[in-house]
């Protein structure tokens, strides 16, 4: 799929001087100076703005802006092809809850929206042109004002590129940039794919258009948002209603376009080339990095018991928020005023705002020295009481002001001695507090342990220190369902690990949406319940005996797949896949799949659709593949269709070909199944083949990142399952044994299960084969899961 970036001929980029007494220039209202709900922007620098159009030709349908509460496509563009945004919000601005602008109450998105295509009045400096081998560089000046920018691209690694335009001399005029640069919309390789990522710290806005039609832009922000945008975009060659074969007739296609719109800094922009989402993937999470394995642990609450739940196994997670309480008793407000290390306000006073301690000002994380001052409070000898076994949980950090603007900092807030307003690096303020925090949790323990951290804001590159959570929602059917399409927006914007309030931030839920809501997030990848303070309790065991029973049965399953969730974490890591996957992630040629937001993928193994709806006693399930797949009940492994109604409680289905290990043992921690045996589900394709992984290391450092590890590659072919460690000359071991093999869609009954390993030689197991269900399963093989070993299947 080709990308053609100002194909619509709308760049822009717009830098004005003070005021002057002429009322005949015509500037608009806010344009110097805007209020919103009593709050004023003072604007010292004036109105600026930057802002670019994007064309992907033959796209018709754009995905992502984490976090967004809406449908996973964005709206107004109709499915075939794929485009893919990994970026904040329509409006991309992090505020705590829905009290927000319109882009029609801001005066620089009314401007940029404005802006219309004209001819350029651009012309490039021959004699500044630098053409080398990465990197192609030259002036261009704009003939009306004669404002004068760099223009850069850089061919990077891994089929990346990168395109900076930045003002050389600030001429303090107006100036508008409108059509730098043209490229021609070309249809290429059918299922390709393309990604932008749009590197903007600032309010960005995104309109969303389609060829021949208005935007659709400025729809609602919402809290914790990063200021990127990555497009993933998708095509098949052609479009809708258009035939496949050779020599029939293709309709002209239709473009997605969209136009970014920041309120300052310069035009940088990364492209990504793909071809594949799995290419795509790869290559922004080298620009941004991915989440480290965590620990395998489990989240619970406060800190006073700390040590009674760590001697059940259980780990602890303290809520620390950027916000600091201004009160001459408390050491750290003290330490901030005497060294400078809050924010400071349009004047250069210390910043006041209110948050849950009451009247509050903000370390300033963009100064070195209050980056490191905040990360050493996190020293064992420094954070009182704390141990390896308290983690963290950054909240409020967007960051969150009761009585600020837009539940948020004023944007003419100064940044480190004055360098930056706040306007120009909001959206990165949460990325800098959790980039602290897991610093000073790294010193802690002199890098060796793994720590876990929570955040509510996020920005690109999030994912290298924190999971987050999709924020305050309530005890809604609506909210659960948001949750799916929630995640899958964060989770393509390269941060893996999301979830939302099990049950509801606030309101109470019935019994039976508390249960569906456990149900669902225990397929999704951060699992946590985490309620308002003045809402009803609601332990599972307050809520019914039905409910309660619904709820252990979904934590039993959870504990369970604990070993296919950490499997996936290493492919993460290495190769910045996501967990949790739309469905055209793998099924990139499957125009059906592109509209589906209610279901998903784990890896490419398990496909979710959660009940999302109340009374609801089965759900529509799309089993993707085009019939080419098998699919099979995760519960009954009972073969599905490739459409139709499907039972409930929840419903989960195995790809045919995949190997899923799990561990059954009931445990009340995650800690205490480390020696425990596994279970493999080997579900058969229609060539009665199967293939999986399975990592494990010691589930708590980073000793992994030496070669202290083992990744297991499972397969079974030709009535063999084989086990094979693919990391050459592993320094780690495990004592954990294979206890069962489970053979999904077996369709003839093997009496004979040989085990072959160095450690026992050859010896004969027990089978069952269960006619009616085509399950065959292996007894208590008792290999060792880091050692060589192979099960040969036979009648005799």
């Amino acid at each position: 799929m080709a990308l053609s970036q100002s194909a619509n001929a709308e760049e822009g980029q717009e830098h004005q001087d003070p005021p002057v007494a002429d009322p005949e220039l015509g500037e608009e209202d806010g344009a110097w100076e805007e209020s919103f709900k009593g709050h004023t922007d003072s604007k010292p620098h004036g109105p600026s703005a930057v802002g670019l159009d994007f064309t992907f030709p033959a796209a018709e349908h754009v995905y992502g802006i984490p976090e967004h509460a809406d449908s996973f496509a964005l709206k107004l563009i109709i499915i075939y092809f794929t485009a893919v945004f990994l970026s904040p919000l329509y409006t991309v601005h992090g505020v705590d809850r829905g009290n927000f602008k319109t882009c029609q109450q801001s005066s620089f998105c009314r401007r940029s929206r404005a802006m219309e295509p004209s001819n350029s009045a651009y012309e490039l400096l021959l004699n500044t042109l630098k053409v080398e081998p990465a990197m192609i560089e030259a002036d261009m000046i704009n003939s009306r004002n004669s404002a004068k920018f760099k223009f850069q691209f850089f061919t990077l690694t891994d089929g990346t590129f990168r395109m900076k335009i930045d003002e050389l001399n600030p001429i303090r005029i107006r100036y508008e940039v409108q059509d730098a640069l043209k490229g021609e919309p070309l249809l290429e390789k059918a299922g390709s794919s393309v990604g932008v990522f749009w590197h903007n710290a600032a309010e960005t806005w995104v309109d969303v258009r389609r060829k021949g039609e208005e935007s659709v832009g400025g729809v609602g922000g919402a809290a914790g948002v990063m200021s990127s945008i990555m497009n993933l975009v998708s095509g098949k060659g052609g479009s809708e209603g258009a035939g496949d074969g050779e020599g029939e007739a293709q309709a002209e296609p239709s473009n997605a376009g969209v136009r970014f719109m920041s309120e300052s800094g310069i035009i940088d922009v990364f492209f990504m080339m793909g071809p594949a989402p799995v290419d795509v993937s790869r290559q922004y999470a080298k620009l941004t990095g991915t989440l480290p394995i965590p620990p395998v642990m489990k989240f619970s609450d406060p800190v006073a018991m700390i040590e009674h739940e760590v001697a059940k196994g259980r780990k602890m997670v303290a809520i620390v928020d950027p916000h600091i309480k201004r009160d001459g008793s408390y050491f750290l407000h003290n330490d901030a005023e005497a060294n400078n290390f809050y924010v400071k306000n349009k004047d250069g006073k210390v910043y006041e705002g209110w948050c849950w301690p009451g009247s509050s000002s903000y370390l300033d994380f963009y100064d070195d020295k209050v980056m490191d001052y905040y990360s050493n409070r996190y020293l064992f000898n420094n954070y009182v009481g704390s141990t390896e076994d308290l983690h963290i949980w950054n909240d409020m950090n967007e960051p969150s002001v009761f009585n600020g603007p837009e539940i948020t900092m004023p944007k003419d807030c100064l940044h480190d001695n004055g360098k930056w307003e706040h306007r120009d690096v909001h959206n990165t303020y949460a990325l800098m507090n959790v980039k602290s925090s897991m610093e000073g949790m790294l010193r802690r323990t002199d890098r060796r342990l793994r720590p876990f951290l929570l955040s509510r804001g996020h920005y690109a590159g999030t994912q290298r220190y924190a999971s987050v959570w999709t924020g305050d929602n309530a005890a809604e059917w609506g909210h659960l369902k948001a949750s799916v399409s929630m995640c899958l927006s964060i989770s393509i914007a390269g941060i893996p690990m999301c979830g939302a309030d099990i049950g509801g931030f606030f309101k109470y839920p019935t019994p039976e949406l508390f249960a569906r809501w456990y149900q669902a997030g225990a397929f999704q990848p951060f699992y946590r319940a985490h309620s308002h303070i003045d809402t009803k309790r609601r332990e599972p065991w307050l809520m019914g005996e039905e409910a309660l029973r619904l709820v252990r049965e979904a934590l039993r399953v959870r504990y369970s797949l604990l070993p296919f969730w950490y499997t996936l974490c290493r492919e993460h890591e290495d190769t910045g896949a996501p967990y949790m996957r739309p469905l055209w992630y793998h099924y990139t040629n499957e125009k059906a799949a592109f509209a589906i937001d209610d279901q998903y993928l784990l890896g490419n193994s398990l496909l979710v659709h959660p009940v999302t709806d109340a009374g609801a006693r089965d759900v529509n399930v799309y089993f993707p593949g085009e019939g080419k797949d098998i699919w099979y009940d995760f519960f009954t492994f009972e073969k599905m269709s490739d459409v139709g109604n499907a039972a409930i409680p929840i419903p989960v289905y195995l790809r045919g070909g995949s190997i899923i290990p799990k561990k059954e043992r009931i445990r009340r921690a995650s800690s205490l199944t480390h020696n425990d045996p596994f279970t493999l589900i080997v579900a058969l394709d229609a060539q009665g083949e199967a293939s999986g992984k399975l990592y494990l290391d010691d589930g708590k450092t980073y000793d992994y990142r030496d070669g202290k590890y083992l990744l297991i590659n499972l397969k079974f072919s030709k009535n063999k399952l084989s086990s094979r460690v693919s990391n050459e000359n592993p320094l780690f071991t495990t004592k954990e044994r294979l206890e069962r093999v489970v053979f999904v869609g077996m369709t003839q009954n093997f009496t004979k299960a040989e085990v072959e390993s160095q450690e026992f030689g050859k010896v004969l197991v027990d089978t069952h084969y269960d006619d009616a269900d085509q399950v065959l399963v292996v007894r208590k093989p008792w290999v060792n899961m880091g050692a060589k070993w192979t099960i040969s299947l036979s009648k005799s």
